[in-house]
Order: structure tokens, then sequence, then C-alpha cells
């Protein structure tokens, strides 16, 4: 039996919460403190805290303590099983963007 604490620890789940993309898309730019990252949204402090622990669980942060502060910041191979998922989406999106340029250009050609 699956447990809601084994499904929170997997990649889908965790960017499947926009706070939680938005806490990854602002560790892209490096380390934040807990604090520092906690201001950066409207929401309290065990939210954050919360958010913090899925994605931990789900492997795409790490923590870094220095004495009694915490810090985090992005593990990008944690994405490795959504990057493994969104491949052949994107062979199929590069195929309809060369028949859009190729359709294009004969639009273009008939003028």
């Amino acid at each position: 039996m699956v447990t809601k604490n084994a499904l929170a620890r997997t990649a889908f789940d965790a960017i499947a919460d926009p706070t939680r993309r938005a806490i990854l898309d602002h560790l892209r730019r490096g380390e934040v403190g807990a604090g520092d990252l906690a201001r950066r949204f409207p929401v309290s402090r065990p939210a954050i805290a919360k958010h913090v622990r899925v994605l931990r669980q789900a492997g795409l942060l790490k923590e870094r303590r220095q004495a009694q502060q915490r810090f985090y910041s992005l593990n990008p191979a944690g994405l490795a099983e959504v990057d493994r998922w969104l491949q052949p989406y994107r062979l199929f999106w590069g195929a309809r963007l060369v028949d859009l340029k190729t359709f294009v250009e004969n639009t273009d050609a008939e003028k």
C-alpha cells in the first residue's frame, strides 16, 4: 500500500504545487537561508517549512546547516525523473515546429 508520505516524495507530486515550483524557481539563483526563503512568500513559515520538506523528500532540494541556520539549494538531479518523462514530448513538439516552419515557408513561397 502506498502512503500519502510516500507519494509526497515523488518529484511529480512536489512540482504539482505552485508554491513549491516558485521555491524551486527562486533557488535556481543560488543557495538561500530558510528565513530569507520564508519571507519571499505570503504564507506562514510553517507552511513554507512543509513545502520545503516535501521538496527535500522528493530529492529536489539540498539542505546545509551552519550553526543554527539552515540553507537550501536546488538539487537538479532530483528532476531527472521529470526530464525522462518530458523527453517524448520534446521530440513531438520539435517535429511539430519543423512542420510549422515548412508550412510557413511554403505559404510564403506561394505569395
